[in-house]
């Protein structure tokens, strides 16, 4: 790992920074126009439908042209969509409409900049590294964004509700800036048709057994996670009643798991293998999702229950995108990347949907239960399909380089 995969982790810090100060602002801004769950979860759907809308075209772009530069524009369209939040909340003229444009543009430059960001791992690291690699970056941005910067998020907010924007704007600036340090080599895709270029990613991932799997699976837990997440200020402030700092401090226990488990990750993979590792995480997924339901409303044992179930997700997800790497050629990265948060998190902006209708209509706490049962058909798809036999055999379809797959 030399000065590229350095140069690359701190743009991720840099651009977590700015992606959590947002992401942690727009619903506890939402929350002092309206109270309404349905109205709190648009933020949410609005938000995660770039991953729908983009997803496949963003995966082009990355393939197209430099993947740095691909990246640079993300932030910078991060920090141009900052900085309207921050003159908007400073002049005291926020309004539903304005926190629901930036959402959708925070969103969709998180497309470009995770694709992107993702696609150029392989190109800093070897692939025996991988894995590590994954666990770091993953930890880098969600423990940034959910354990760092939250928590501070709230008491900025009681400073000035600007603050955390235009600090998210000067974060986003710097990421441009360092990702101009990254060096490597440009290995764009064949020229063609986009639309063909989008069929040539879905049609790798969607004809892989495996990756497809995968990708199921996580389409399942990204519904049941959007809609939790739409309510969890919602849950914090009414029914754990907690304040803005406390629900910082509920989403920092999400991180906390997460870098507990980065030390650890690795040699558990590596012991396990990747079917036991994922297995095992989806099936604590769908534990934490009906502890979150039955337990007494008590901060302390949420706060206990993410930390455990964050932990086990960092398992998964590092295993998941490790896959995708592993088993794709680098010109076709791109799109698979995107192809799979196409499909796998296009049903996010449903979940939201879902969680402000069953709140609304049955209370806060009936939206982990729904979460719960579509967490566990997940848990069920996972242990028939992504077996060792399975890995095997995707293994054994590089290596004889079926069509598609060279």
């Amino acid at each position: 790992m030399g000065t590229g995969w350095g140069r690359l982790q701190a743009v991720a810090i840099s651009g977590s920074a700015g992606e959590g100060l947002l992401l942690t602002a727009l619903p506890l801004l939402a929350v002092t126009i309206t109270t309404d769950p349905r109205q709190v979860a648009l933020v949410n759907v609005v938000g995660q439908a770039p991953w729908l809308l983009f997803s496949l075209a963003a995966g082009v772009l990355i393939d197209r042209f430099r993947r740095t530069s691909v990246l640079a524009a993300a932030f910078a369209v991060q920090a141009v969509a900052a900085a309207a939040l921050a003159v908007a909340a400073t002049t005291g003229t926020l309004s539903l409409p304005l926190l629901l444009v930036v959402a959708f543009v925070v969103t969709s430059a998180q497309v470009l900049g995770d694709g992107a960001s993702g696609a150029l791992v392989p190109d800093v690291v070897g692939p025996d590294r991988l894995a590590a690699a994954n666990a770091r970056m993953i930890v880098i941005e969600r423990g940034v964004v959910q354990f760092v910067v939250p928590p501070a998020t709230g008491f900025l907010l009681a400073v000035a509700a600007g603050l955390p924007a235009w600090l998210a704007c000067a974060t986003a600036l710097a990421a441009v800036v360092l990702t101009r340090g990254i060096a490597v080599p440009h290995v764009p895709s064949p020229p063609g048709h986009p639309l063909r270029d989008v069929r040539t990613g879905l049609a790798f991932l969607v004809g892989s057994p495996l990756l497809r799997t995968i990708t199921l699976s996580v389409a399942l837990g990204a519904f049941a996670a959007s809609a939790t997440q739409a309510m969890f200020v919602l849950y914090a402030t009414q029914v754990l009643h907690v304040g803005p700092v406390g629900y910082g401090v509920l989403l920092a226990c999400l991180a906390a798991g997460w870098i507990a488990a980065s030390f650890v990750v690795h040699p558990v993979v590596t012991r396990l293998g990747y079917a036991w590792s994922m297995r095992l995480a989806s099936t604590a997924a769908g534990v934490g999702s009906v502890l979150i339901a039955v337990l007494p409303a008590r901060p302390a044992l949420v706060a206990a229950t993410l930390v455990a179930v964050s932990s086990t997700t960092l398992v998964w997800n590092v295993c998941s995108q490790s896959s995708r790497q592993r088993f794709t050629p680098t010109p076709l990265l791109g799109r698979v990347l995107t192809s799979h948060r196409a499909l796998a998190w296009g049903l996010t902006p449903l979940g939201a949907l879902a969680g402000g209708f069953v709140a609304a209509h049955w209370g806060l706490r009936w939206v982990w239960g729904m979460a719960a049962v579509v967490q566990l058909l997940a848990v069920v798809l996972t242990w028939r399909t992504l077996s060792p036999k399975g890995f095997a055999e995707e293994e054994a379809r590089v290596a004889a380089g079926l069509p598609g797959r060279t």
